[in-house]
């Protein structure tokens, strides 16, 4: 049954974080980000992309923020797009992205972008408070959309609000450009859990580990969303590593925070927060569990996860050349499966489409988007999985501020 979701339900007295109408961080120049510098990939080259249609689908792209998001997952260059408006709240950054895709029309918000009938899809990557709400924008102004993660982030209600209106627009596309998805490790997990050779999910973790200087200041972005939240309000990186190997759900979590150790530097954000790394515990629909970390100490930076099954498990980060670990009849299970034709690498992508950043994914999301409309099909991340992925993280802080008392986590259905 559907828990009802309330915002007082996060932190009482807590002031809650309004979702922003306007766009992500008016930011200078910065050094890469972590995340976008890595590129490596491993697809089969003989899997060739095969064209499905000669149609270009018209697309605007809103957001040209810290992360320049827009500009990020080679729209520009499918042979399946036409860019044809871009947006930004600022000027400036308006006119870069315009001629960083290549495109003439340029509009002052998403909120006039829609309007443009010549516009099919529109891809959001605006401040994250505002994507659900973008989102909804769209799909009701009758246009695919795709949005960066998280699908929601601070107003719990957005999940519910976003869920109807997909529900209401039923044959436009939505999707979540969670590039986890597309690493070349849990594209071969999902793939090996389809074909049932792991067996059910024993045990499986997720990570999401963003060192951050002790003294230095976030990253930047519009109204300082990114300082007014807590760690697991951006958990999709991590649940990926069971949601979207899965596409199954969390059924509860428990959760503990870890502040800074100096107390004298804990200082409340807006919304009541003083974790910096959260850690989660949760039991899986199927009956698992799955440990889920955001981490903002020092360390290896992760977007990284494994699973173990049954029979079966996977971890891409243990040294072997493809990370498949099995007993006897996890093996057989294996080789019955690629008998058969299981195919573990990505395929190629489109002639001048490049894999991009965060494990070689950015490529990878803009193909499946476009493919999933104009083949009329569910894409890689659809609204459900979406869900599945973000709202965990906002039941686990919950968890964390109320010293981890468990938590029940909503189940969404279309």
């Amino acid at each position: 049954m559907q828990t009802k979701l309330t915002r007082r339900s996060l932190l009482g007295s807590a002031t809650m974080f309004a979702g922003l109408s306007a766009l992500d961080g008016h930011t200078a120049g910065v050094e890469t980000i972590p995340g976008f510098d890595q590129t490596r990939t491993n697809f089969d080259p003989s899997r060739k992309w095969q064209p499905f249609s000669d149609r270009k689908v018209r697309v605007g792209l809103v957001g040209y923020g810290l992360c320049k998001f827009s500009a990020q997952f080679d729209f520009q260059n499918h042979p399946n797009v036409e860019v044809v408006a871009v947006s930004d709240l600022f000027p400036d950054r308006c006119a870069a992205l315009a001629k960083a895709v290549g495109c003439s029309k340029m509009y002052p918000s998403l909120e006039e972008m829609v309007k443009d009938d010549k516009i099919e899809a529109i891809f959001v990557a605006t401040d994250a408070p505002s994507h659900a709400r973008h989102c909804i924008e769209v799909l009701n102004h009758g246009k695919h959309v795709a949005t960066a993660v998280p699908a929601f982030r601070g107003d719990i209600e957005d999940a519910e609000r976003l869920l109807e209106c997909v529900r209401k627009n039923k044959g436009l596309v939505y999707a979540m450009f969670e590039t986890s998805v597309f690493h070349d490790d849990l594209y071969a997990m999902e793939k090996l859990y389809a074909a049932n050779v792991f067996g059910h999910i024993v045990y499986a973790e997720g990570e999401y580990c963003h060192p951050h200087v002790l003294g230095t200041p976030p990253l930047d972005s519009y109204k300082d969303w990114r300082k007014n939240g807590a760690p697991m309000w951006y958990p999709t990186h991590a649940t990926a590593y069971y949601v979207g190997v899965t596409h199954d759900s969390f059924v509860e979590v428990t959760c503990l925070g870890t502040p800074l150790f100096d107390k004298s530097q804990r200082k409340p954000n807006a919304i009541g927060n003083i974790f910096n790394s959260e850690v989660g515990l949760f039991r899986t629909r199927e009956g698992g569990l799955c440990r889920i970390i955001i981490c903002g100490s020092q360390g290896e930076y992760l977007e990284a996860g494994r699973i173990r099954g049954e029979y079966a498990g996977y971890d891409g980060h243990n040294g072997r050349v493809d990370g498949f670990v099995g007993d006897a009849t996890g093996r057989q299970r294996l080789k019955d499966a690629l008998a058969k034709g299981l195919q573990l690498k990505k395929p190629a992508l489109p002639p001048g489409v490049r894999p991009g950043g965060h494990g070689g994914s950015h490529g990878y999301l803009c193909d499946d988007f476009i493919d999933a409309i104009l083949r009329g099909r569910k894409p890689a991340v659809d609204v459900i999985d979406a869900l599945n992925m973000t709202v965990p993280g906002y039941y686990a802080h919950l968890s964390a501020v109320r010293d981890g008392e468990t938590m029940k986590i909503p189940q969404y259905s279309l």
